[in-house]
């Protein structure tokens, strides 16, 4: 089992690096203030609180904090919200290593009490909440909620980079996901890349952008993407942001059994960019001014 060594970010809270995939799971700018931002908010919880019941599901649990920043949002503007919940983890040993101070130390005691019972049962039952983990490869994982006709408020979908992991970030995998959203419900990553984009729009969802704070690096144009059935209540994107979907950086990745490895899907994916002739992603950067 790996050694997960709590890393310090901005905001006091904590992440972890992954060796196997070679990142962090969270933005060095803070871990639980973008739980917060591109997940909680991104997705309308404080609103979407006032109705007597909610579901979530978190693609990519880690650490637990956007399921931890969902409920905290939730039951603070409405405690007796009840909220079902579902987490896809691949590694078990990251959410128990999660549940240790300080990585732990910044959520209330009722909402660290839901993250241990996750971590060591991969299930907790209160009065206000019902959640389960499911521990192994989420595109099989997915299945099962999908054939539970599971519908979620809000899905939180935080897999490591789409380089990284790219097994993740397919058609066909956001496909599954797209089948547990509730019509009204939003889906939130912090991926701006087109390639991400296009594949959500390949299955059927409309998408926004989750505007840049008044900090950001000189390269960032966006922090995250949302997705839903509807466009009505998402921030469009840019005009720069659009012509990046006309671009060879826009080509989707594919997996079509949903078993393919990460190499596989990398390779599969660079032919058809090398096979475009759409405009080149250098190009498309040279012309906005991005460095």
């Amino acid at each position: 089992m790996p050694a997960w060594i709590p890393q310090p970010t901005d905001d006091s809270s904590f992440t972890f690096f992954s060796a196997e995939f070679g990142e962090a799971f969270h933005s060095q700018q803070g871990a639980k203030q973008e739980a917060f931002l591109k997940f909680a908010q991104a997705t309308d919880l404080v609103e979407k609180a006032k109705q007597p019941q909610l579901c979530l599901l978190d693609v990519c649990y880690g650490l637990g904090y956007n399921t931890a920043a969902a409920l905290e949002t939730i039951w603070s503007v409405n405690p007796d919200c009840f909220v079902t919940a579902y987490g896809l983890e691949l590694d078990a040993s990251v959410p128990k290593a999660a549940v240790v101070p300080p990585v732990i130390d910044g959520w209330s005691e009722s909402v660290q009490a839901i993250l241990r019972a996750l971590a060591t049962d991969h299930q907790c039952r209160t009065p206000h909440l019902q959640a389960k983990l499911l521990i192994g490869d989420a595109r099989q994982m997915i299945q099962s909620l999908q054939q539970a006709s599971v519908q979620a408020d809000a899905i939180f979908f935080d897999p490591f980079s789409p380089r990284r992991c790219p097994q993740l970030w397919t058609v066909e995998f956001f496909q599954q996901v797209a089948r547990c959203l509730a019509p009204t419900g939003k889906l939130a990553t912090y991926s701006r890349s087109a390639s991400v984009r296009a594949a959500m729009q390949a299955v059927g969802l409309q998408i926004g952008t989750i505007p840049l704070s008044q900090t950001h690096l000189p390269h960032e144009w966006s922090q995250g993407t949302v997705a839903s059935f509807t466009a009505e209540t998402l921030i469009p994107l840019s005009p720069m942001e659009q012509e990046h979907l006309q671009t060879r950086a826009a080509i989707p990745y594919r997996d079509p059994l949903l078993s393919d490895p990460a190499e596989t899907i990398l390779q599969r994916h660079h032919q058809e960019q090398q096979q475009s002739h759409r405009e080149s992603t250098s190009s498309w950067r040279r012309r906005w001014g991005i460095r």
